[in-house]
């Protein structure tokens, strides 16, 4: 113990106080230097298999996850399936400074200070796992420490690929531990009920995050996102619910896409190939109704260097001045969903990194056998015959192909959206095409809404609308909403360069049509390049909210039907369907926008939300915030 603590201030660097008693006086505690350490202290030594388990008071034991160690890496899986995805309602906050968000106090009537004394003397009851790490990259961003239980190795490992662990070694000198992250699982069961919380306490200095459960999403990673918002909340700047990708057509034409949206919006399926069906053409979509498929040819695909999976950092010292946004990976290594992955083939990019990695990767809701490959089609079930929504895959972006490690600047900010089915028999929201051209102030407003939309494969949802919140990043942010509503609007106006896309995943109308909207408009848009679309090319849509849609769309010799661009075209759903499906665009955006009118609201922010109620058209959104439509310019 003295030994840490020598080293530490030896470097200047000052641990927070409570950290300082709990190493000192708790049952034991080894410092891990690198992921590798960690993976090995998953299993045990010498191991292939361990149970993560607790004695429960009044309860007996308890297993939380059962551990692999596989030849690709380790392998998670929860005993509970309701572990395997994140609950949108887990995070609380302990403290007093300026929040939108649910108090610990008013759900459980008490102060969290009384829990806080908990964890802690149960920490020191626990042989403890200690690690620093740095949530950001390039000095953008926050320093911390993480004490998890030394049986949760799984755990701790992926936080440290996340986020990047420091060696104590290489801690720079006045290291500034910014964000505490302690876990203590066994309080999801002793007062919560079995459900997921993570609890955030913040000081002016330190930002802690009490995790009570082990699945990675709402903690490891979606707390550590909420101490950047946090600090970009205090310093006037975003960290972006996106990924992005530097794609470059045959014709050598650059351009970056950064795709927003909710959990399932399509971020990382931004970031993968198009898989061409057996003949070599590209299946558009199938229709429900009728199990028409509708092919079409395209003998060259774009390629791509992935830059950012899921948080951009946006921050003012990366800014060009240019008229255009400037973002940064926020990440260490990227949390894939591999749902869409069901047989060998589906992804073979993905699959040929996952199955002979450079690293140990971190595999979590896979079906594996001790000593095995952790094979990323291989779902496990939540019951029989259902396969879990939500497999995972760690992979350090570091050994990803053509990744990008430097700044970049984007040229086309995308919102993805779920969509359901639609016809005029069953009207749904489903009515977006296969992409549309959106108004700088309807961006904004996209962003306001953020639909969780159909089908959440990632976290535990009723179905429905649904709303993620501002930002799309809304659930991880401890703040005021409205100021963050504020910062986005001002990004968008200060980059007038900027063009904006919406694109649907899941179904166009009546067609399945899974992610191939947005990765064929990731095709189309790279082609263009710097050309303007023709005046005839576009109009204003027929439901104002989706800005503007195509009349006619080609690539590479291959027409797209305009069926899948103007879905009131569909004779499944006819003006009939669409107009229905409108209406309940319209009543979700009313219900969601009210919510923004406050006094502190933007003057430029009002008007918007307020044309929006009014039913605004699209030429009124534009005259708010001018753009034309060239789409690289």
């Amino acid at each position: 113990m003295a030994n840490l603590f020598d080293q530490l201030e030896k470097k200047g660097i000052t641990l927070p106080e409570d950290v300082i008693v709990l190493l000192s006086s708790c049952k034991s505690y080894k410092v891990f230097n690198s992921v590798q350490e960690l993976a090995e202290a998953a299993v045990g030594k010498n191991k292939c298999s361990y149970e993560v388990k607790y004695d429960i008071p009044n309860k007996g034991e308890y297993t939380e996850a059962i551990i692999h160690k596989v030849s690709n890496g380790i392998s998670a899986n929860y005993t509970d399936a309701y572990m395997r995805r994140r609950d949108p309602d887990t995070m609380l906050i302990a403290d007093d400074l300026p929040s939108d968000k649910e108090k610990f106090s008013d759900r459980f009537g008490y102060e969290f200070d009384v829990l806080r004394k908990e964890t802690i003397a149960w920490l020191k009851q626990q042989d403890l796992a200690v690690f620093f790490y740095f949530a950001g990259r390039d000095a953008i961003g926050s320093g911390g420490i993480a004490i998890a239980p030394s049986n949760a190795g799984f755990f701790a490992m992926g936080l440290a690929m996340l986020q990047s662990i420091i060696p104590v070694e290489d801690l720079p000198a006045d290291f500034s531990i910014d964000a505490a992250i302690y876990v203590a699982p066994t309080f999801r069961h002793t007062h919560f009920d079995g459900k997921q919380v993570v609890v955030h306490k913040r000081t002016e200095n330190l930002h802690e995050i009490f995790s009570y459960n082990l699945y990675p999403g709402p903690s490891a990673k979606k707390g550590l996102y909420g101490a950047l918002l946090s600090k970009g909340e205090r310093e006037g700047w975003v960290t972006a619910h996106c990924s992005t990708v530097q794609v470059v057509s045959p014709y050598d034409n650059i351009t970056t896409f950064m795709h927003e949206g909710a959990s399932g919006g399509g971020k990382s399926e931004m970031l993968q190939n198009i898989v061409r069906e057996e003949n070599g053409q590209v299946m558009i979509g199938e229709n429900t109704l009728t199990g028409e498929k509708r092919l079409i040819n395209i003998p060259l695909f774009c390629s791509f260097n992935p830059v950012t999976d899921d948080m951009a950092l946006c921050h003012p010292t990366l800014q060009k001045n240019n008229g255009k946004i400037t973002v940064l990976d926020a990440e260490n290594a990227w949390f894939i969903r591999v749902d869409g992955v069901l047989n060998y083939g589906d992804e073979p990019y993905l699959e040929k990194l996952t199955i002979k990695p450079k690293q140990p990767l971190l595999f979590l809701n896979i079906d594996t056998k001790p000593d095995c490959t952790a094979l990323i089609w291989d779902h496990i079930e939540d019951s029989p015959g259902k396969r879990c929504p939500n497999p995972r895959v760690i992979v350090p972006r570091d050994i990803m192909p053509n990744v990008v490690n430097k700044p970049v600047t984007v040229d086309i900010r995308s919102f993805g959206i779920r969509t359901p089915p639609c016809t005029k028999d069953n009207p749904t929201y489903g009515i977006v095409g296969l992409f549309h051209i959106l108004p700088p102030a309807l961006a904004w407003l996209w962003r306001l809404v953020s639909p969780r939309g159909h089908a959440n494969p990632s976290i535990v949802d009723g179905g429905g609308m649904g709303s993620e919140g501002v930002g799309s990043y809304w659930p991880f942010a401890t703040g005021k909403m409205i100021t963050h509503a504020n910062l986005l609007l001002d990004q968008i106006i200060n980059s007038p360069r900027m063009r904006y896309t919406l694109a649907p995943n899941q179904y166009i109308g009546a067609w399945k049509v899974g992610f191939k909207p947005q990765l064929l408009m990731r095709e189309y848009l790279t082609r263009r390049g710097n050309a303007k679309l023709r005046s005839n090319q576009y109009q204003p849509a027929r439901c104002p909210l989706l800005g503007y849609e195509l009349n006619y769309l080609t690539i590479e010799g291959a027409k797209i039907p305009s069926r899948f661009l103007q879905v009131h075209k569909q004779v499944e759903v006819e003006n009939e369907g669409y107009d229905a499906g409108a209406e309940i665009l319209y009543e979700f955006f009313k219900q969601e926008l009210q919510k923004y009118l406050v006094p502190e609201l933007s003057l430029t922010g009002r008007k918007i939300i307020e044309a929006c109620l009014a039913g605004a058209s699209v030429e009124d959104y534009l005259n708010i915030i001018p753009m034309d439509l060239s789409i690289n310019s």
